[in-house]
């Protein structure tokens, strides 16, 4: 199974987009699951459900901070890695088409709600909502971008 696939699986269990892209990449990372888990939850909807940036793609930059940042101020490794995530942030958006979640939701034709509470996950929530291939799609960038760049 790739990465990208067991990003999506990772959502269909019920973990928020940002989790789930996130989770892909943490054995990988050597970051234990709950940790990753914990630390990218809030992130998913948007930030919060407000619908701001992609949880998906807030996972992806997580992921990609996982695996390039250095733990200690280094200016070469910060550039290095926003470069990355700006590389990643604008392939997804010239295939998706933003990188802001109620843009991507409105897109289906989806009344979009900030806050309140989320929707059931059901077969027929599946059907509608982009989600699970954005997930899918986030991490397949960021799987491809580290191994072109030869980090994974």
């Amino acid at each position: 199974m790739t990465r990208a696939e067991q990003a999506r699986e990772y959502f269909k269990q019920g973990y928020a987009c940002s989790q789930a892209v996130a989770l892909a990449f943490a054995d990988v990372a050597g970051v234990d699951a709950d940790t990753v888990s914990r630390m990218t939850l809030p992130l998913g909807g948007g930030l919060g459900r407000l619908r701001l940036t992609c949880g998906a793609v807030s996972g992806m930059a997580v992921a990609c901070g996982m695996l390039m940042a250095k733990p200690e101020p280094d200016a070469e490794n910060k550039k290095a890695t926003y470069q990355a995530v700006q590389e990643l942030c604008a392939r997804f958006a010239a295939e998706n088409g933003s990188l802001i979640c109620a843009d991507l939701l409105s897109g289906n034709n989806l009344k979009v709600e900030v806050g309140g509470e989320a929707e059931a996950r059901s077969a027929e929530y599946y059907k509608k909502r982009p989600c699970a291939e954005l997930v899918y799609h986030a991490a397949q960038l960021l799987e491809s971008y580290l191994t072109e760049n030869k980090l994974l």
